[in-house]
């Protein structure tokens, strides 16, 4: 089953964390979908991971470049793996229903966000009872830690 993790922003924005988890994600060999929640996210996401710092890249692609199946990291808006990705990563609330077609599915929760805690809440209930590995990640001082419960 799909390992899903849930990180909890409190301390930085999803656009200061995303380009992170990409990075690792890739650095361990691994192909990526990046699911937003519309087009318009997807496009400012695209613009964002070519100058988030001047001295990184990551490789990247939109169905405005193409070629998905080439893609290291495809971002979509679409409930899809074009590129035969390993890891999920769901941003701004966006949901999946093909979270079993990945080894891991990561969840950028905004924890200043009421309702999307909430509603991430029933989201956790829902992958746990499919099966799925659920575990939660709450930035700290020392950076990320896994904590039980929700």
């Amino acid at each position: 089953m799909t390992e899903v993790r849930f990180y909890h922003l409190e301390r930085q924005s999803q656009d200061q964390v995303l380009p992170m988890l990409i990075a690792k994600a890739l650095g361990g060999g691994k192909r990526i979908v990046v699911k937003t929640s519309g087009d318009a996210e997807t496009e400012q996401l695209n613009e964002h991971l070519w100058t988030y710092h001047p001295d990184s890249f990551l490789p990247h692609g939109s169905k405005k470049d193409g070629n998905a199946a080439m893609q290291p990291v495809w971002l979509t808006a679409k409930d899809e793996n074009p590129n035969d990705a390993d890891v999920l990563i769901l941003t701004h609330g966006s949901v999946t229903e093909i979270a079993k077609d990945f080894s891991l599915c990561c969840e950028m929760l905004d924890g200043r966000d009421e309702s999307a805690v909430k509603e991430a809440r029933t989201r956790w209930k829902s992958y746990a009872e499919a099966g799925h590995k659920v575990t939660y990640w709450k930035q700290s001082e020392r950076g990320w830690e896994e904590k039980t419960g929700k």
